[in-house]
């Protein structure tokens, strides 16, 4: 076999670990809560601190990766990922376990960083379309199997092996990476950049505590408020500096062509609204509608197996299709997604979610091959490690800022909206009467259940469940509108922004021509050569 194709398959080793602990976790989330007794705060930082330090670390993991090699450092991050992922399962406190997923990021960062630049490096010309397209399927598929390994594996063996499992998994990637992978490296002469390294980090961190802490200290506060402000102030340091380098971290030319900026909001809008919206689709199927890890994951099922369908058709059609159309349709159909999910009632059943999931399926299913191959197409060869970390770590700032952001609204909204329905009634008001204070502790960290479980009648305990049911839903539904909003924006924003005459061309051996701006693609450049998937994908 050519050492590109083992190329291909320790890259897709490498990434089916990464996403498919990221949705074992989802669906993991409530039994984790309840063995390591976890608030709500502290559910959101299993997310949020994967998704923080992988945010924060990507560019840097991709400068590493053009200056010393991108086989070298891919292996490091499966190192990093699968020691990670043995401090997660033994974990046995909320911060024991939110420090282990932090480091997990760290080594995610780097595979994520180096993956899609390495399939960019080995594949040129159609091939590069098949390889992104089984990358596509492998992001699907670890999407689609993710819930229902996760839910049988919580379910059967406990939570602590979703993390374990990632153990065998990277030791093969690591075995096929150091022996069969080519370590193409481009001499840049570049130097990690501190200053950004350091501020970007800082100001991520700081915007996301105040996004999950907002509701507890007061949005009002000089704690919150001094959060905010330090946070706004470091990102404005940080894009002063990237600015003024020489060798920046981020180089903001890249932002001068529309289509990066396209590429980088669709990957933003993408994460916040979808999958930001998974750890409460989660709590719903498994905390209001009483499903087991595995019920919840089978459930997920009809979404997970779309996007796993979807993909490398999608991968394969941006041969033929401008990547600004897919991408504006896949997110349209997000968007479309979120809004059918915002009709769940109290009395609903499971199946109220059904269309939505269909469609999201599909949407998800367009939109991720497609961003995957814009990224590498903007930029010349030697510069795809920054491109596809910047987009990257779009990615996952939407995800950890989505989370923190809805899960603000969420704690914001809940408590009313439950203490409203308990007004209702004669049981409810009696609970608010006896267990009021303890009841907003409660909905604050998901202790709502344990509250009931201390109501003596029985009539109570039915009336705090109803109404948090109630105030769950309701809450629910707002979050999905604001999840359609932001898909519906990012769908805009690649269809006026991702433009043809800003990918990449090149000429002879795999590389191709690019065609004049509002000209219709061919299968052939002007020279004879087919089109690559990743140039004749704007």
């Amino acid at each position: 076999m050519e050492r590109k194709w083992w190329t291909l398959i320790a890259v897709c080793f490498g990434t089916f670990m990464l996403l498919l602990d990221i949705t074992v976790v989802n669906v993991a989330l409530p039994d984790i809560q309840q063995a390591l007794h976890s608030t709500f705060a502290d559910l959101q930082w299993v997310v949020d601190a994967y998704a923080l330090t992988l945010a924060a670390f990507l560019l840097t993991a991709g400068v590493l990766g053009d200056m010393y090699g991108r086989r070298g450092m891919f292996a490091i991050g499966l190192v990093l990922f699968s020691i990670a992922s043995l401090t997660c399962g033994l974990s046995t406190t909320p911060l024991m376990l939110n420090l282990s997923r932090a480091a997990q990021g760290v080594g995610g960062a780097i595979m994520f960083a180096t993956s899609l630049a390495l399939i960019a490096q080995a594949f040129s010309g159609k091939e590069r379309g098949t390889a992104i397209g089984v990358y596509g399927a492998v992001v699907g598929g670890a999407v689609a199997i993710g819930p229902l390994v996760g839910g049988a594996i919580t379910s059967g063996i406990g939570w602590r092996w979703i993390f374990f499992i990632n153990i065998p998994i990277g030791i093969v990637a690591v075995v096929i990476t150091l022996t069969k992978v080519d370590n193409a490296k481009f001499s840049t002469g570049r130097k990690i950049d501190w200053l950004g390294f350091t501020t970007f980090t800082a100001s991520l961190f700081l915007l996301v505590f105040a996004l999950v802490q907002g509701n507890a200290k007061g949005w009002g506060s000089t704690y919150i408020v001094s959060m905010l402000i330090g946070s706004a102030v470091l990102m404005a340091v940080f894009i002063v500096g990237e600015w003024l380098q020489k060798d920046p971290m981020l180089d903001l030319n890249l932002f001068r062509k529309p289509a990066m900026v396209g590429v980088s909001l669709g990957s933003f809008t993408l994460s916040a609204s979808i999958f930001a919206m998974f750890l409460y689709l989660t709590l719903y199927l498994q905390t209001v509608l009483g499903y087991t890890p595995f019920q919840a994951g089978v459930r997920f099922l009809p979404l997970t197996m779309l996007a796993f369908l979807v993909a490398p058709i999608a991968g394969k059609l941006t041969v033929r299709i401008h990547s600004r159309f897919m991408m504006a349709l896949g997110l349209f159909l997000v968007a479309l997604a979120c809004e059918l999910m915002s009709h769940v009632e109290a009395t609903s059943s499971w199946l109220v979610l059904l269309p939505g999931f269909l469609v999201a399926g599909v949407g998800i299913g367009i939109t991720n091959p497609v961003l995957a191959s814009a990224s590498v197409s903007v930029v010349t060869p030697e510069r795809s490690g920054m491109s596809t970390g910047a987009a990257s770590t779009f990615r996952q700032v939407g995800i950890a800022t989505g989370i923190a952001g809805l899960g603000a609204v969420f704690v914001h909204q809940i408590k009313p909206a439950v203490v409203s329905s308990l007004h209702s009634t004669v049981e409810g008001a009696a609970v608010l009467a006896h267990g009021g204070s303890a009841l907003g502790s409660a909905l604050a960290t998901g202790g709502v259940r344990q509250v009931a479980a201390s109501i003596p009648t029985q009539a109570g305990r039915h009336a705090l469940m109803t109404a948090y049911q109630v105030g769950f839903t309701s809450t629910f539904d707002h979050l999905m509108r604001i999840g359609a909003v932001v898909a519906l924006v990012g769908s805009i924003s690649c269809l006026f922004l991702v433009r043809q005459k800003d990918f990449v061309p090149s000429h002879g051996g795999g590389d191709w021509a690019k065609p004049e701006e509002g000209s219709v693609p061919s299968d052939k450049g002007d020279d004879g050569s087919e089109w690559s998937a990743a140039a004749h994908a704007g």
